[in-house]
């Protein structure tokens, strides 16, 4: 194959994974961890690999599934494009899905169980999500569970902690998928889902005490601003861009994995801060959505 080829090709499975989501993963992971009660960062580091994988067969799952509904809605996408095959597709997201679980299976009975429960629900929700109404309590589900899953190989296991982090994550892609329905299909946009995209603010009231109640006001100002500037590009003058909403809101999905930990470690705003930056540097060249 051709050098140009070549390029091209990687760029298609770059597009299909859409990869400028990872680093929304990867801080799913590491907030899990540290609410987890931390640990042995090798078992960390399996998780993420093993999170990664899932992922990307996710996308590619979606893309499979979708191709039908993608060449009437989104004909620039990699399989009505003709830049690859679906046959190839659902070939890459077999791969990615058996190493995922390959990865997450040798860490105990607990991680093996929710990190079958997380590949489970992103393929039914993949299989289903454009023929149920209510997909988007099953994209939080994935989330859901990959919190659950990093907080399960931390010292401490799942916690009371991370099972609150993990619902108000979920409420919020709740509110995040709602509005991610609206793009392609072009429905009018409501307003409540922006008050679940509000939720993890709650539980911040809640937990971020004594001393960490300065460090939780600041970040849940970030997170306001974040959402509402967001939301401008859905509800404000002029056209709308739900597409560029929901990259924003994706992207701030790091910001609530910030909120969640501020009792727990100070240092971790770095490498989230760190997750935030690259969020929004990779989807200057792969798109979200």
């Amino acid at each position: 194959m051709a050098r140009q080829g070549i390029t091209g090709y990687l760029r298609t499975l770059l597009v299909l994974g859409r990869v400028s989501n990872l680093p929304t993963v990867w801080s799913n992971c590491l907030a899990g961890w540290i609410l987890g009660g931390a640990g042995p960062v090798d078992r960390l580091a399996l998780v993420g690999a093993g999170a990664t994988l899932l992922y990307l067969a996710g996308m590619y799952f979606n893309d499979a599934f979708d191709a039908s509904f993608d060449r009437q809605h989104r004909p620039e996408r990699p399989i009505p494009s003709g830049a690859i095959s679906g046959t190839a597709v659902w070939q890459w997201a077999l791969v990615w899905f058996s190493a995922g679980l390959a990865c997450l299976w040798p860490l105990g009975t607990v991680p093996a169980i929710l990190g079958t429960l997380l590949a489970a629900s992103i393929f039914v929700y993949d299989a289903i999500h454009k023929i149920f109404a209510f997909s988007p309590v099953l994209m939080a589900g994935c989330r859901f569970f990959l919190v659950l899953l990093a907080a399960s190989v931390g010292n401490e296991g799942v916690t009371g902690l991370a099972t609150w982090s993990a619902l108000a994550l979920a409420a919020y892609m709740i509110g995040l998928s709602f509005i991610a329905q609206r793009e392609s299909t072009h429905m009018a946009l409501r307003y409540w889902p922006v008050l679940l995209l509000l939720t993890p603010l709650i539980l911040a009231a809640i937990i971020d005490t004594g001393p960490f109640q300065t460090v939780g006001i600041v970040l849940s100002v970030m997170l306001i601003v974040w959402i509402f500037r967001s939301m401008r590009f859905a509800f404000g003058p002029g056209q709308r861009n739900i597409g560029r909403a929901v990259s924003s809101l994706l992207a701030g999905i790091v910001l609530v994995d910030a909120l969640a930990v501020v009792p727990g470690a100070t240092w971790s705003a770095i490498v989230f801060a760190t997750f935030f930056l690259l969020a929004l540097i990779f989807q200057q060249f792969v798109p979200a959505t």
